[in-house]
């Protein structure tokens, strides 16, 4: 997205030096924290999970203080009493691979493989449950999301899956990939469509972090039980598009 060339000399100082500060905290952040999760390997999945969870909080936090970027979400009633379910999100930028740990329950994530293989950050990812898959083969990686996926939810975790696969630019729609409607058929748990305006202010292609509102959209959950895919998929694609056109 073009940001407004409206910003003052002085306001546009702020910014610079806000993402950077945000830049070099979640840095430090990521190399005190993640060490700690490595270490835990042998603990408790929940000690890992809570560890990373601080760094998200701290994350969001220095977001918040340094950047202006808050957020505000809609929705929450959408999910209550609802022990696990399959989230399919928009994807515009980083801040929602981060804050969904904040915003929804207890979860993993579908997520390419190479980023597991990232020293320190990539290997302490790998210990949070990860649903890693290797998008250079799409019935390898439907086959690891089926077989990972289910383990997790009758683990009780939520799955998330960005059903567009790679970041788009605010405004902009990609097309859904049908992974996370197909583990939602198999499995028959409720499929819950997120939308969310992140991108304005953190855009996926920017170093730049913009102050302002994100706002995050739950949608009601979808029942999939004796659906099909491309039904669910087709659902979840239209509630977020519509979603996003009111936001």
């Amino acid at each position: 997205m073009t940001q407004p060339n409206s910003l003052s000399p002085l306001n546009n100082i702020k910014i610079y030096l806000g993402s950077s500060i945000l830049f070099v905290w979640t840095l430090i952040s990521t190399f005190i924290l993640a060490p700690l999760i490595l270490l835990c390997g042998a603990m408790p999945f929940a000690w890992r999970y809570e560890i990373a969870s601080t760094w998200v909080r701290s994350v969001i936090g220095a977001a918040r203080i340094f950047c202006g970027v808050r957020y505000q979400v809609q929705g929450l009633e959408n999910i209550q009493g609802i022990p696990t379910a399959i989230v399919l999100s928009k994807h515009q930028s980083a801040w929602e691979t981060i804050a969904l740990r904040l915003i929804l329950p207890r979860q993993t994530a579908l997520l390419k493989e190479s980023l597991i293989k990232i020293p320190v950050w990539g290997w302490a990812l790998a210990r949070l449950k990860p649903i890693a898959i290797n998008r250079g083969s799409q019935r390898a990686a439907l086959k690891a999301l089926l077989q990972q996926g289910k383990a997790c939810l009758d683990e009780g975790l939520w799955v998330v899956v960005f059903p567009e696969g790679t970041r788009t630019a605010h405004g902009v729609n990609g097309k859904f990939n049908a992974g996370g409607a197909i583990l939602a058929e198999k499995t028959g748990y409720p499929v819950i469509p997120i939308a969310h305006n992140a991108g304005r202010y953190w855009s996926r292609n920017s170093f730049l972090k913009y102050p302002g509102m994100i706002t995050v959209k739950i949608g009601p959950p979808i029942e999939t039980k004796g659906r099909k895919a491309a039904d669910i998929n087709q659902e979840a694609a239209a509630w977020i598009a519509q979603a996003m056109t009111d936001l």
